[in-house]
């Protein structure tokens, strides 16, 4: 009888590791496809955009400046638009300037719709390029959410280095949600998939009404073995 519990643990934890393998490998080949055509389009579209402006500025138009001015307007708006498709896409430039300057430039853009608060405890150390990226996917898809779904007036986000983990945590002073109901959404989903791909536990903290939380810890050395780490 143990063999044969043995035997149905072990298939069981060979089929869950090869699922984790399978979303992993399927996030970041999503990765890699963003990432190029995010790069094609911040290279190669973006600097074309800024060629052809820096053309437009110095185009004589006999003395009509409104249509310059006109023009100007529009492409000036189309550089801004590829510049946003292109980080919503993929986050080009985090590799050089780091996840906590990336947040910063979210938070600033975003400063139109909501208050943002972030903390970053002194000490934080840059993670692999591979699982600040997923890092920053999920602050901004948990943004997002609270900026479509929440009607929420403030975000705090709080990223802290402890011995064995980093820890980040979103909260949010919004309505909060049931996660029964919504967890089969893309967005939770999303965030579930990409906590999941770097190794990480997560927990979910929500008062209906009131606000809610996510609380993430990503371990250094993949220590983590199930969700009740997160609690410890």
């Amino acid at each position: 009888m143990d063999r044969i519990t043995k035997e149905k643990n072990a298939q069981y934890e060979a089929e869950v590791l090869h699922q984790k393998r399978l979303v992993l490998e399927n996030i970041k080949a999503q990765e890699e496809e963003r990432k190029r055509i995010a790069v094609m389009i911040h290279d190669d579209m973006g600097n074309r955009l800024n060629i052809l402006s820096l053309w437009l500025n110095n185009l004589d138009t006999k003395g009509d400046e409104l249509i310059k001015k006109n023009i100007y307007g529009q492409m000036s708006a189309l550089i801004d638009s590829a510049r946003t498709i292109s980080h919503s896409l993929y986050p080009v430039n985090l590799e050089s300037v780091g996840l906590v300057l990336y947040i910063e430039e979210l938070i600033a853009n975003l400063s139109h719709k909501i208050h943002i608060s972030l903390h970053v405890v002194p000490g934080y150390k840059k993670k692999d390029v591979f699982v600040e990226v997923q890092l920053y996917r999920i602050i901004q898809e948990c943004t997002t959410n609270v900026i479509k779904h929440s009607k929420a007036t403030k975000i705090w986000i709080y990223i802290k280095d402890y011995p064995q983990y980093t820890a980040v945590i979103i909260s949010d002073n919004g309505q909060g949600f049931d996660y029964d109901l919504v967890k089969k959404g893309m967005g939770i989903k999303n965030i579930e998939s990409r906590t999941k791909s770097i190794n990480a536990v997560h927990k979910w903290k929500n008062i209906p009404d009131k606000r809610s939380r996510l609380i993430i810890k990503i371990p250094y050395n993949n220590e983590f073995q199930d969700q009740n780490s997160v609690n410890r």
